[in-house]
């Protein structure tokens, strides 16, 4: 056997199969995550949890006195605040995850268009997400609170007039539901930014090919933009749920700051809140990532 052809086969049995390497690239991407996971994320979890069995009884030593799960016993059966809050952040997420989703792909579709200014309307709808952080926008809305409960994104409203028609339940409805589309429309730049990028990253062959075929552009919305993108779906799913549980407005976690810091010093039990809190969103998580692999659609598989 000539030498080339030894070389040949020693480096056919050294190639490495497309879906290893693969493997590997995303290994390599999400190295960095887990460095930094390990040096500057991993102790504190592990503390964290074993602080939510304790009680701690000095802050200047950070003495610690083992309960079991008298804390955890605590927020289900004794605490009459961290149940109702857990449902209303649970429910406002319900709420607010399909809005900002359907928001977010109507807008993708419609600023993806060859419209003039295009790169303008773009900028408006992420504008918020570089100018206003979560404590911007609480101020905003703390700011005017005490009149009629109005934020300032909704106060063209006459409400005096309303309430004066229609009575003060009706008013209070609208301007909730007001304040709500707000926020929503507020936070919406970078779900409307992941839905470009899966938009512009379609073949505009496959829309040629259904068009010489006759097909309407509904039909060509559910059967070809929709199963495309259907990973962004999911990825803007669950980025969103993250965004909405981690919210500046979200009582929970002002709940537990306080517990911790504001005069309480109930390091323990609000270790242990947060990992209540932490366990459920992960199953929400859990459960919208079963559901959306199974009418997710990947290209190039079989």
């Amino acid at each position: 056997m000539s030498t080339e052809a030894s070389r040949a086969i020693r480096v056919r049995r050294l190639r490495i199969p497309l879906h290893t390497q693969q493997a590997i690239m995303g290994y390599l991407f999400i190295t960095p995550w887990i460095v930094g996971f390990l040096l500057f994320l991993a102790y504190p979890l592990v503390h964290s949890f074993w602080l939510s069995f304790n009680n701690l009884e000095n802050l200047v030593n950070f003495q610690l006195r083992y309960i079991g799960l008298q804390n955890y016993v605590e927020a289900f059966l004794i605490d009459v605040n961290f149940l109702p809050m857990l449902y209303t952040t649970i429910r406002n997420a319900i709420i607010d995850v399909p809005l900002i989703i359907v928001f977010s792909l109507f807008t993708a579709i419609v600023v993806n268009q060859r419209l003039p200014g295009q790169g303008f309307f773009r900028a408006i709808f992420f504008l918020p997400v570089v100018i206003g952080s979560g404590l911007v926008i609480q101020q905003l809305f703390n700011q005017y609170q005490a009149e009629m409960g109005q934020a300032p994104l909704v106060r063209g409203i006459d409400v005096p007039t309303v309430i004066l028609v229609v009575g003060p339940e009706f008013a209070r409805t609208v301007l909730d539901l007001m304040n709500r589309l707000a926020l929503v429309l507020w936070r919406t730049g970078v779900q409307i930014l992941l839905f470009l990028a899966g938009l512009q990253g379609i073949s505009s062959t496959l829309y040629e090919a259904a068009r010489v075929d006759g097909a309407s552009e509904w039909e060509k919305f559910w059967k070809i933009t929709l199963p495309m993108i259907s990973p962004i779906i999911l990825l803007v799913a669950i980025y969103t749920i993250v965004d909405s549980f981690t919210d500046i407005f979200n009582p929970i976690l002002n709940y537990i700051k306080n517990l911790a810091f504001a005069g309480q010093f109930r390091m323990g039990y609000a270790a242990a809140l947060g990992w209540i809190y932490f366990i459920v969103v992960f199953a929400l998580m859990g459960l919208v990532f079963w559901i959306g692999q199974r009418h997710t659609f990947y290209a190039g598989e079989r």
